[in-house]
């Protein structure tokens, strides 16, 4: 008999886990971390609600982290087996996941510093560390779009462009136990039609049994030169008033997709020439996979790519060291700031917020989903105040919440 367990990502949009059974195999697909309430969130991903020892193989759909985040909670587990997925999303979770572990270990040192201050707080231990995730990564197993490859016993992989992030596939397993075969078509999350710098979606045949995300069914986004066109609006009117625009981005995809809108817009002039500046360190690496996976690529960001654009262009900087990092909020000057974290939780975007929240000539530009009880939403809300490193701090920057950006399909 063929059995299907939602064990994440079912009623949320984070933590995704679905586990494949028959009679003669065990098949997870993704093992996302949970992102949300910091309790909550340590809680859940602390307890794999999954034995690692029947596991025949591991299907990733997709390199974020919400997908992919526990394969080194897995692999720290004691699991040996594969871990099939796209080559593009194989090379971008070695950024990603070591980006992970990298912010657990540094958060962990920063409970222990208030602990020692005398601060009542548990004390933090990472869910993983660097050897897990070197584990997770040799076990990744490229397989290209198209091409059908036995996983398990009666079970047959192809992936199928899902069109959503780089190298992001819509998971079809051939399955045949006993007398009983079906086609099971797992969607990942889906991209829309019509979005830069990737092909459409595609769509399987034959499917017996579909499992389909629905993060936006219930809405129709704007079409995204809308999107491009508000984006533009929004620079315009903040380094008129002198100030500038930080985007909490998400460092895969997102980063690469306002890269690719600012590119079009400074070629044709809809935004002034100020600097533009992306200070996140994990999106620079991401967007060095990017220049490696041109197969990825609809023809027109194929064609532009080999004339050096959407990811290098004039007045576009990638800052690496922190200092760099100081030195935009010092300058006087009108800019445009990519910073991570998608959703305000961390990174240097923090140190943006902090400096740029309170000066109405500034503007907050949200760009992408903001979960609840983050930081990210409560700016999207308007709170009157927002807490940053613990301090709370008048909202007084203008906020822009561009929703056209999505990169999940939606009604």
């Amino acid at each position: 008999m063929i059995e299907l367990e939602f064990l994440g990502g079912a009623h949320t949009v984070t933590g995704s886990k679905h586990l494949v059974r028959t009679s003669r195999a065990t098949v997870l697909l993704d093992c996302g971390l949970f992102q949300g309430h910091r309790a909550e969130a340590n809680r859940r991903n602390r307890s794999l609600p999954v034995e690692v020892t029947r596991l025949d193989a591991v299907v990733l759909s997709h390199a974020h982290l919400d997908h992919s985040g526990a394969l080194p909670v897995l692999t720290h587990a004691g699991y040996r087996g594969p871990i099939y997925t796209t080559p593009a999303t194989r090379d971008l979770c070695v950024p990603m996941l070591e980006d992970a572990a990298n912010l657990q270990e540094a958060d962990a040192r920063h409970i222990a510093r208030l602990i020692a201050r005398g601060v009542d707080l548990d004390p933090v231990t990472p869910l993983f560390g660097r050897d897990d995730v070197v584990a997770a990564l040799a076990a990744m197993v490229g397989v290209p779009y198209h091409r059908p490859h036995p996983i398990a016993p009666g079970i047959t992989l192809s992936f199928l462009d899902a069109g959503h992030v780089l190298g992001s596939a819509i998971v079809v397993l051939d399955i045949v136990d006993g007398d009983q075969r079906g086609r099971l078509a797992f969607t990942g999350d889906l991209g829309r039609p019509g979005m830069p710098i990737l092909r459409d979606p595609e769509i399987p045949d034959g499917v017996s049994w579909l499992i389909s995300e629905s993060t936006y069914g219930d809405r129709t986004h704007p079409p995204i030169a809308q999107s491009h066109d508000a984006l533009a609006a929004t620079i315009r009117r903040t380094a008129a008033r002198g100030g500038k625009v930080v985007i909490p981005a998400f460092a895969l995809e997102r980063a690469q997709e306002l890269l690719f809108a600012l590119s079009l817009l400074r070629g044709r002039g809809a935004i002034p020439a100020i600097p533009i500046y992306v200070d996140s360190p994990l999106a620079t690496k991401i967007t060095d996979v990017f220049r490696l996976h041109p197969d990825c690529y609809d023809d027109h960001a194929f064609e532009l790519l080999q004339r050096g654009a959407p990811f290098d262009f004039a007045g576009l900087t990638y800052t690496s060291d922190v200092e760099a990092s100081k030195a935009i909020d010092a300058s006087p000057e009108p800019a445009v700031i990519i910073a991570g974290s998608g959703m305000c939780e961390g990174g240097r975007v923090l140190h943006h917020l902090r400096t740029m929240v309170g000066d109405a000539r500034h503007t907050i530009a949200i760009v992408g989903f903001q979960a609840e009880h983050t930081l990210g939403r409560r700016i999207a809300e308007r709170r009157g105040e927002v807490r940053i490193f613990g301090l709370l701090h008048e909202l007084v920057a203008e906020v822009a919440v561009l929703e056209g950006f999505s990169a999940h399909a939606d009604q």
